[in-house]
């Protein structure tokens, strides 16, 4: 009788991936990351365990958004005072935090508890073209907007 495979932290070999994601659709681009980063990419997935591996993002600032979000998507925060609700709209979150809205878009796909912050320090996001993780030799992933 077989049994079912159930991987355990030690068990895991992560590898590392660097995407390009310039002209690339935001949402889509981060469905597919948290993919990856969830590990559900892998046969052996266990939905408990860290089994995903580690992304590179390059070129943040240079990402598409689809439809008029480019306009009209808003990101709120608060300074915890009242009347403290700030709006930014994701053109302008480009200039200030070109990273952010590629971060704030991964972290809303992945798990909301102790696991989803420890997938979320797998990612490595950056604003231009170079990065400083060559040591891991990471494998350059071709992504389309379909």
């Amino acid at each position: 009788m077989r049994q079912t495979t159930i991987l355990n932290s030690a068990k895991v070999e992560k590898k590392w991936y660097v995407i390009d994601a310039q002209d690339l659709v935001l949402g889509r681009l981060a469905s597919k990351v948290a993919m990856i980063l969830r590990g559900k990419n892998k046969p052996a997935y266990t939905p408990h365990v860290d089994c995903g591996d580690n992304v590179i993002i390059l070129n943040a600032d240079k990402v598409n958004f689809s439809g008029n979000k480019l306009k009209g998507k808003i990101y709120y925060h608060h300074s915890q005072h009242p009347g403290g609700l700030k709006r930014t709209t994701a053109k302008d979150m480009l200039v200030k935090k070109p990273i952010y809205p590629v971060e704030h878009a991964i972290k809303g796909m992945l798990p909301k508890n102790k696991l989803g912050s420890k997938l979320f320090r797998n990612l490595f996001v950056y604003a231009g073209n170079e990065h400083p993780h060559e040591a891991q030799q990471p494998i350059k992933l071709e992504l389309t907007n379909k």
